[in-house]
């Protein structure tokens, strides 16, 4: 499937808001949230403290009066300097562009699936600054097959999932976990659209570098194509 439809295709998926969370969190409760390098009141938060950038969302979703802060769609990032994972020094292979949406609220909040879908694979990514629990969902669209991968969750969220297990959409899938069990993180959720997972399971490179972004951004459309967040919240 040529991208283009491949776009036009997942687009049709939903009509309109489509939460990936809690459907407690209506649309008029996010806030958009920028994390990016451009944003210079970052460098004064404490960037490899999961605590630490906790009390900046909760302090940002206080002043805005919103619930859930989302975004970060091929946004560059100083947060993954912390970890050795994504580390070297050569400008273009460092990996700081994130290549999902994150939907940042409480640890234990339920995940959902957005669309109709099935287990293609779930892992416990332990690396420091990892997903931690991930869960990847296959989804079809005219017989072809794209997948959709939920990372940052608690480690019960796959203790007795099963490999093709079936989900509804806005079904339960997973919860979301605590820093000490999500990679080392604010509670928050990464979901990320991939149409050619590269034969990986459990997992999906989520951050690329300079080098590498022309092709992960055509096989990781912005998530909100289906989630249709922006299309309701104003940032």
């Amino acid at each position: 499937m040529q991208a283009s439809d491949f776009l036009a295709e997942l687009s049709r998926l939903t009509n309109g808001f489509t939460p990936v969370v809690d459907p407690i969190y209506g649309a008029e409760v996010y806030r958009f949230l920028d994390l990016s390098t451009s944003n210079t009141i970052i460098d004064s938060v404490d960037t490899s403290s999961a605590e630490a950038i906790a009390i900046y969302i909760d302090t940002y979703l206080s002043k805005t009066g919103g619930k859930v802060a989302y975004g970060g769609y091929l946004e560059k990032r100083s947060i993954y300097d912390r970890s050795l994972y994504f580390g070297t020094q050569e400008i273009q292979l460092k990996r700081n562009i994130h290549l999902g949406i994150d939907i940042w609220c409480p640890s234990g909040t339920p995940v959902l699936a957005p669309v109709k879908g099935k287990v293609h694979s779930f892992k416990d990514n332990k690396n420091h600054g990892d997903y931690g629990p991930c869960i990847v969902l296959e989804h079809t669209i005219k017989g072809d097959s794209f997948f959709t991968l939920y990372g940052h969750l608690s480690r019960a969220s796959i203790l007795e999932l099963e490999i093709g297990q079936e989900f509804d959409a806005g079904e339960i899938i997973a919860h979301l976990g605590k820093p000490e069990e999500n990679g080392d993180y604010a509670p928050h959720l990464h979901f990320q659209i991939i149409k050619d997972l590269q034969q990986n399971e459990g997992d999906y490179p989520g951050v690329s570098s300079a080098g590498n972004l022309s092709f992960y951004k055509e096989n990781c459309p912005d998530p909100d194509i289906v989630l249709k967040i922006g299309s309701k919240v104003k940032g």
